[in-house]
């Protein structure tokens, strides 16, 4: 297929740059254990694409050739400093493509993919281009085959960065000239392909059926020995390339790592004991240890008389910042992600600052952490949509209600950092229980400590309050002298 400089009529040519996003699927961010809140990219060598139906070459001496189908957006007319408004306007033509890598020649060039992503034949792109102007970027599909088996597929809907909003962020930064392409990142799926695999890549419009055809690549084994140590660096691969290659330990054939200081998983055996014990004699005994700043101050209960325990998943909004919101508000932003990835037993912990001039959650995402079994949701802002809220049934605390929506106060900025909720500092991880009282926070430490304390506080208090209730004085006996001490250990049989 012929090779023209600046044209972008047929998917096969020869662009001047090739720019590729480094995350930007919520699917694949998950996988990887890292969101970010910007996007960031890498170059390919323009010499580096290829049309469908071609053979690319996993070079002699590496293991790690990972396909990675993607949606190619074809630049149609120059754009520098364009608003997110206008970007779309400068994309002509959608198409397949597969960013394909080697991960064994990642590590010397320290990110900038120079080597592992620029080999020949390593950006086929095609076969067919679809019209710009056709399709609703929202609602663009990316599909990967290997060996005729479905590996992958995305929709633009779990973009962490609308495909206009990458345009318009690259064209702030350089001039993106007719003909180049752009490589909009990669959904969950990507793993490791040998030689003789077969993959095909296809993008579809879901609202017009406008497709570019499939993209055929056939794997095949390099020729010589592999590289020459006397230029440059040899490949290299470890277990961690290995796992990341593949898309997890397992995949790679590899035994599951030791976790590192994980934290202690909620036992049905302690959530019990969590249950029957009020959050004010938690918080007597995280005093007693040191601990005084760990309670969620501000906030109550939609149902005062249901008891909250879990363990802590965070989110932070950040103040509203107009284009900080253009940026990160739509699509499937860190709202949308914490609601959606909530896991069972977790409680979702909102940083707003205490602001409650709009909310940060309503009916739908109630009812979406609801159906993913999650124990709750705690924020220091506000619930709008109250009544439909608590008539889902989730535990919620809250510092108000409000009407307005999310955009104006907040801008969903993080999920899974360490957050300040109400005054105290939050870690994913950290138990959360609350009550009528309110809502406490629990290193996970000493959980198991403080909670077996104050069973024991409260079996205790229980038996002063019936010797209370017969008539007895609260002086020597509350707190216990060494007399009423041993009465108490003599009925418990101490």
């Amino acid at each position: 297929m012929t090779q023209e400089r600046g044209r972008s009529d047929r998917p096969g040519m020869r662009p001047g740059k090739i720019i590729a996003v480094h995350l930007s699927y919520a699917s694949r961010a998950a996988q990887r254990g890292r969101t970010p809140a910007a996007p960031s990219y890498f170059l390919k060598a323009s010499s580096s694409v290829a049309a469908s139906g071609g053979v690319v070459e996993r070079p002699a001496g590496t293991e790690l050739l990972a396909f990675e189908g993607e949606i190619a957006l074809v630049i149609g007319a120059d754009a520098r400093r364009v608003p997110i408004a206008e970007a779309w306007s400068h994309v002509a033509a959608v198409t397949a493509a597969n960013d394909l890598g080697v991960y064994d020649l990642r590590a010397a060039d320290k990110g900038s993919n120079v080597r592992s992503k620029s080999g020949d034949g390593f950006t086929p792109l095609g076969p067919e281009l679809i019209d710009a102007r056709s399709v609703d970027p929202h609602r663009l599909r990316v599909r990967t085959w290997v060996n005729g088996d479905l590996a992958q597929e995305g929709t633009t809907a779990d973009l962490l960065f609308p495909l206009a909003q990458i345009v318009a962020d690259l064209s702030q930064h350089l001039t993106l000239e007719t003909g180049d392409v752009i490589l909009t990142g990669t959904p969950a799926g990507s793993s490791v392909i040998v030689p003789g695999d077969v993959v095909e890549v296809e993008v579809d419009a879901l609202d017009t059926g406008a497709t570019s055809g499939r993209l055929v690549t056939t794997v095949a084994a390099g020729p010589g020995d592999g590289f020459d140590p006397a230029l440059g660096s040899l490949p290299a691969a470890d277990d961690a390339q290995r796992a990341e290659a593949w898309g997890s330990r397992a995949a790679a054939g590899l035994p599951d790592a030791e976790p590192a200081a994980a934290a202690p998983r909620l036992s049905p055996d302690l959530r019990a004991k969590l249950e029957q014990v009020p959050v004010a004699a938690l918080s007597q005994q995280l005093r007693k240890r040191g601990l005084d700043n760990v309670t969620i101050d501000g906030v109550r209960a939609i149902h005062p008389g249901r008891k909250l325990v879990g363990t802590a998943a965070t989110l932070r909004f950040v103040p509203l910042r107009e284009d900080l919101f253009a940026q990160h508000g739509g699509g499937f932003n860190a709202q949308k992600r914490a609601f959606d990835s909530v896991a069972a037993g977790e409680v979702i912990v909102i940083e707003a600052r205490g602001e409650t001039g709009s909310g940060t959650l309503g009916d739908i995402l109630a009812l979406r952490a609801h159906a993913r079994g999650a124990a709750g949701v705690v924020t220091d802002g506000g619930v709008r949509d109250a009544a439909a809220v608590a008539a889902v049934g989730l535990p919620v605390y809250t510092a108000g209600a409000h009407p307005a929506v999310l955009g104006r106060r907040h801008v969903p900025w993080e999920v899974g950092g360490t957050i300040a909720c109400g005054g105290t500092t939050v870690q994913p991880g950290d138990v959360i229980v609350g009550d009528a009282d309110g809502v406490i926070v629990i290193p996970p430490t000493l959980v198991e400590e403080v909670a077996d304390a104050a069973l024991a506080q409260e079996r205790e208090d229980a038996w002063i309050a019936e010797r209370v209730a017969e008539g007895a004085s609260v002086d020597r006996l509350f707190p216990m002298d060494a007399s009423w001490r041993a009465r108490y250990d003599g009925e418990r049989g101490v």
